[in-house]
């Protein structure tokens, strides 16, 4: 039985064909070289670092490679990692698709996109509706296909369309429980915050930022795609509707070390800005979790200020409260 990346225990050896997520070149204390990097496949990554390395497997082994490796899965500081034995480049004639290493979010494209076309029956501002499928209709594509980021939250193929459903249901409740909440542009904020990311990444293998994305970024990406649609349904583009909406894409970061060149000054964009920032850090969490035995702490997250979390040993409640049953 073919078994992926994350299938092996501790102590087994393995030889797999994956794809190089993270490749670089760095010194030990001693000055020696080595590459530390990631491997994945579509159950998940993980680390390992090539020893006595040089300039040449630097390139040889960089991010976007799929190479064959050779190794043992151990555990270092309650963190998987693989004891690599040797690496070998696979060749386009072998085979592969790049489409199969990569991880996807854990639901189906066609459930989320019926879903979110759902909350968007329930815009009910007409301008904001009309923008939202107009922009869900251009870039609908790649906005169910494309991560929500290179390597921090969502990091995954759909998980851009899966943080924003995410969000919706997080905006839906939150709506439910104080009325003076706009739905509609909350939901629409919700639905167009990190849509310029289409435009930001390169896509959900081997994701890179591009050009305009490195030199200008999404907030900005989606405020212009805003504009465009706007002039293109022949909208007024100094109406306060669209002025509302650019807010909110704009302002979602929350404060200006994070990006953001406005912040939040209305109650949604507030909203907003604190939805996006809880689903992001619970995705985080829980992805480091999972990549740690219990009893142990996660690797410092750097989007969560680089603090470690813990991932108890036994949920001793629950398993009474199953055995009781």
């Amino acid at each position: 039985m073919y078994k992926r990346l994350l299938d092996y225990n501790d102590g087994e050896e393995l030889e797999a064909v994956v794809l190089i997520k993270n490749s670089q070149l760095r010194h030990t204390k001693k000055g020696k070289l080595y590459l530390a990097m990631s491997f994945g496949d579509s159950s998940g990554e993980i680390r390992g670092n090539f020893w006595d390395a040089n300039n040449q497997d630097a390139a040889t082994f960089s991010a976007g490679t799929i190479v064959e490796l050779d190794g043992k899965r151990e555990e270092y500081q309650g963190q998987p990692q693989i004891k690599i034995y040797s690496l070998r480049v696979v060749g386009p004639e072998e085979g592969y698709d790049l489409k199969q290493f990569i991880k996807s979010a854990p639901e189906k494209i066609s459930v989320m996109k019926e879903e979110i076309n759902q909350y968007v029956f329930e815009i009910l501002n007409p301008t904001w509706n009309r923008i939202v499928r107009f922009l869900l209709k251009k870039w609908g594509e790649r906005f169910y296909d494309y991560p929500a980021g290179k390597s921090n939250h969502h990091a995954v193929r759909g998980g851009l369309a899966y943080h924003t459903l995410s969000m919706l249901r997080d905006a839906k409740a939150i709506a439910d429980n104080y009325p003076q909440v706009d739905r509609s542009l909350l939901y629409a904020g919700c639905i167009l915050h990190d849509m310029g990311k289409v435009l930001e990444l390169t896509g959900p293998a081997a994701t890179q930022y591009t050009t305009e994305g490195n030199l200008v970024g999404h907030l900005v990406l989606i405020d212009e795609q805003i504009m465009l649609a706007a002039k293109e349904l022949n909208f007024d583009l100094e109406a306060e509707d669209i002025l509302l909406l650019r807010h909110m894409v704009l302002s979602h970061h929350g404060k200006f070390e994070y990006g953001s060149p406005k912040l939040p000054a209305l109650l949604e964009a507030e909203l907003l800005h604190r939805i996006d920032d809880l689903d992001a850090a619970v995705y985080a969490i829980t992805n480091a979790l999972q990549n740690t035995r219990p009893g142990n702490f996660t690797d410092n997250i750097m989007s969560q200020g680089g603090r470690k979390f813990y991932r108890p040993k036994k949920d001793e409640p629950l398993t009474k409260a199953r055995k009781l049953e």
